[in-house]
């Protein structure tokens, strides 16, 4: 090659453009790779191991366990109260997550987007402090709000003796756990909004375009692949969440035992860590349907019209 002549455009990139070498680069991989191991796949192959056998906390399965194979999940499927337990679960998800978070995060988004000033910094604030409040602190509170005899929901409505936590358990935890997660949708949502062009706005409204309308025919197709994006965390994150347990137990009689609960009661309460586990790996297929569902919704963004 002539001395100064430049290198064909064409050439591939050095296979080590940091220039570590691969002694080096592996290093940096391995305490990462480690954690993943150790937190990751170990548990999930413990999980799946213990899923088909007979294994307990204690008596003689719990030293010697034995092989039962797809007996576990059999039991789980034909199970009344894994049923119900799943179809609460669903609801959950859809009340507090679907429609609460991320409603509700739209709406608050949407309402500050043109907002500057102190009242939108105490609102996000505010909103902020129940998501990183503790969920044990957050569940207190509302027992505290919803307590049957002194609590201050029925202090402020004038109804002493209202037993919301046991004649709304349902209701009660999705309201719960509506308000202590909105915060996540609501960030991400203002982050989208920023991406619609204000001039867009202006010209649907001056075309005498409804406030729907505009959200139709401008905001959502812009900020779709954020909308699914949120849904798709927010709907695994709610469908594993065991903080509902911390104001209901689950009761009363089961009214509100989503497969978290039910998970903790079986495999630890009672003992069945097989049943438990056969149960914690179908909720892991559960989570995978879902996450397969949004991340098709997601592809089709991208397919042309």
């Amino acid at each position: 090659m002539v001395e100064g002549a430049r290198p064909a455009t064409g050439a591939s990139p050095a296979p080590d453009a940091a220039g570590l070498g691969r002694a080096r680069a592996t290093g940096f991989l391995v305490p990462a790779m480690l954690l993943i191991l150790v937190f990751l796949v170990v548990p999930a192959a413990w999980t799946i191991y213990l899923g088909v056998t007979n294994y307990r906390l204690t008596g003689l399965a719990a030293a010697n366990p034995e092989i039962v194979g797809l007996d576990n999940y059999t039991q789980a499927l034909g199970d009344e109260r894994f049923r119900t337990s799943l179809l609460l679960t669903l609801q959950f998800v859809l009340g507090s997550a679907v429609i609460g978070q991320a409603g509700l995060g739209f709406a608050i988004a949407f309402a500050l987007r043109d907002r500057r000033g102190p009242l939108r910094r105490l609102v996000e604030g505010l909103v902020l402090l129940s998501w990183i409040l503790p969920s044990s602190v957050v569940a207190f509170l509302w027992i505290a709000l919803l307590d049957r005899d002194a609590g201050t929901l029925n202090a402020l409505l004038g109804i002493p003796g209202m037993a919301w936590l046991l004649d709304y358990p349902m209701l009660s935890i999705i309201i719960f756990n509506t308000w202590r997660g909105t915060a996540f949708s609501m960030m991400l949502y203002a982050a989208a909004l920023e991406n619609v062009p204000r001039s867009h706005l202006e010209t649907a409204r001056l075309a005498g375009a409804s406030t729907w309308q505009q959200l139709r025919d401008v905001v959502f197709p812009r900020i779709r692949g954020h909308v699914l994006t949120n849904l798709l965390l927010i709907s695994l994150w709610t469908f594993n969440d065991f903080a509902p347990f911390l104001i209901t137990a689950g009761g009363p009689e089961q009214r509100s035992e989503i497969l978290p609960v039910y998970v903790y009661k079986v495999a630890l309460s009672g003992g069945e860590l097989g049943f438990g586990a056969a149960i914690s790996f179908l909720m892991l297929l559960i989570n995978l349907v879902i996450a397969l569902v949004y991340l098709r919704m997601l592809g089709r963004r991208k397919e042309p019209a």
